[in-house]
């Protein structure tokens, strides 16, 4: 178990062999969801955007909007 603190200022360090193991890099983009007394973080990565791929019935056209908006996000970062 990783056991974190929380800041004065409501920031968290997400553990070095955490941040490898799932490619965390200044800039990257997580997802924060509230189930009931947890919070999950998940990685916006482009594999995970396109499994959302399909559950609404836009034909993808979200999708590939959040991807474009993050590679224009990543050139800026460059």
């Amino acid at each position: 178990m990783n056991k974190i603190m929380v800041s004065a200022k409501g920031q968290v360090v997400i553990p070095a062999k955490i941040r490898r193991r799932h490619k965390i890099r200044k800039g990257t983009r997580l997802y924060l969801e509230e189930r009931g007394d947890e919070l999950v973080l998940t990685v916006l990565s482009p594999d995970y955007i396109k499994g959302l791929a399909g559950i609404l019935p836009t034909k993808g056209k979200l999708s590939k909007a959040l991807l474009q908006e993050r590679a224009r996000d990543k050139a800026k970062g460059s």
